[in-house]
């Protein structure tokens, strides 16, 4: 399985730009998609608090499984079980859900309504998702587990760990889904399955299926050997990431596949390869972050990791079908490069977000901080108190003038290719995040000048 994860805590595209996407994932060796919805799943009833303005929309739902049938990608939706849901645990209504009072991450695993909860969302997601036979119940990066109350007193009570714990209550949201949607097989991240002695997994009876290429080390599977789990490595540029359009990317989590009757499931390297190509499509770390890559920013360095895993390395046939895929003429990874216009989807938000992140900061800050008119005769003390030599002024004001009509025009412009892939809100969010700070100082020098 080789899977997209389109994770949509943030930037969640519109259908209309998948439709342009998949095609193209499909072409370069994907064959499933994971979908993290989070608030973008269209929940009804008591549940509706969860969606975003922007949620999709049932039909819309519909439409991205019709066009994945379409193009031969299998649709596995991620529904978060018990860390990564702030985006439930902060609504005041769920707010006695959580682990630790003061923090939104992880859910309090004691509480009935935790569980109850959980049914209900996983029902919801799952009844719209019929056609799949994966469903993913996320379970990573469970912040906080054991330092509620209610887990200290658990753990004294019974003698019993936080590993015990998370296993406890990751057999009920399996013993739920096994028991209402016979057939239906779970997968899950497996971050904190390492964290936990093989001895206390095989008595619990859950098993592990792993196999986890790292990014630019794909020669073969490797599997989770049952005396020793390897350590989980992940390397990354940190959250705020948005401006990168670097050919290196994400390493990936690592899957596991645990059997919804609870019985072992640990498979050899020739069994099963579960695979993720989880490398640049992170919109954001969680729901309160910024955001990081914008998916059409993204799109190249994820050709490149589905043609290596697809082609077993990065050879010249796989560095060859993804310039032909994606419309460049060359390509460098070293210095994270890509020649030529380019074809796909989005191709041209790829290039403005890489102008953005190359020459606006740069061009500003040399007109404002190394004019030395501006710096003499129209410094901030000038400024607030509205005097100056028009002479020394006239010597700054036209190219300050002319670069600032260039850069709002440049910004209309990628506003305009924005809105094309996303929703108002994330335009906006990436706009204040990127390129406010910067034109925003252009435009008071601007105003002030005039």
């Amino acid at each position: 399985m080789r899977l997209v994860h389109l994770d949509l805590k943030g930037a969640a595209p519109r259908v209309s730009y998948l439709e342009q996407v998949f095609p193209l994932l499909s072409q370069l060796g994907a064959n499933g998609i994971l979908i993290e919805y989070e608030d973008m799943f269209p929940f009804k009833g008591d549940l509706e608090i969860l969606k975003s303005p922007y949620a999709y929309s049932e039909e819309d739902i519909e439409r991205i499984q019709q066009l994945a049938e379409l193009h031969k990608l299998e649709v596995v939706p991620l529904v978060q079980t018990f860390g990564h849901v702030e985006f439930i645990l902060k609504h005041q209504k769920y707010q006695h859900l959580r682990e630790v009072e003061r923090f939104p991450n992880s859910f309090n695993p004691h509480i009935p309504d935790t569980l109850a909860l959980l049914k209900s969302i996983l029902s919801q997601v799952i009844e719209k998702h019929r056609r799949s036979t994966w469903i993913h119940i996320g379970a990573d990066e469970v912040f906080h587990l054991g330092e509620g109350m209610d887990s200290k007193n658990w753990m004294s009570r019974n003698k019993g760990d936080t590993g015990t714990m998370y296993l406890n209550h990751i057999k009920e949201v399996l013993g739920f889904i096994s028991t209402q949607y016979w057939g239906l097989r779970a997968l899950m991240w497996d971050d904190m399955l390492r964290k936990i002695s093989v001895g206390a997994l095989r008595g619990e009876r859950v098993g592990t299926a792993v196999v986890a290429p790292k990014l630019g080390v794909l020669a073969a599977p490797v599997q989770l050997p049952p005396e020793k789990p390897l350590e989980l490595a992940e390397g990354d540029g940190g959250p705020a990431t948005a401006g990168s359009t670097a050919l290196s990317g994400h390493c990936p989590h690592w899957l596991a596949e645990v059997r919804g009757d609870g019985s072992p499931a640990l498979l050899s390297a020739h069994v099963a390869w579960l695979m993720m190509a989880w490398l640049v499509l992170l919109c954001r770390y969680d729901h309160y972050s910024v955001l990081c890559e914008l998916l059409p920013v993204g799109i190249p360095s994820l050709a490149i990791c589905l043609q290596t895993l697809v082609n077993g390395g990065f050879t010249e046939e796989t560095k060859r079908k993804v310039l032909d895929s994606l419309g460049f003429q060359s390509m460098h990874l070293e210095q994270s490069t890509c020649e030529g216009r380019g074809v796909f989807p989005g191709a041209e938000v790829y290039h403005m977000v890489q102008q953005v992140n190359d020459h606006l900061k740069e061009s500003i800050l040399k007109a404002l901080e190394e004019e030395s008119a501006i710096k003499g005769w129209f410094s901030p003390y000038h400024r607030k108190r509205q005097f100056g030599n028009p002479r020394n002024m006239e010597s700054f004001g036209s190219k300050v003038l002319k670069l600032h009509e260039d850069w709002e025009s440049f910004v209309h412009d990628l506003r305009v290719q924005l809105e094309k892939v996303y929703f108002p809100d994330t335009v906006e969010e990436w706009m204040e995040e990127n390129v406010s700070p910067y034109l925003d100082q252009l435009r008071d020098l601007v105003q002030d000048y005039r």
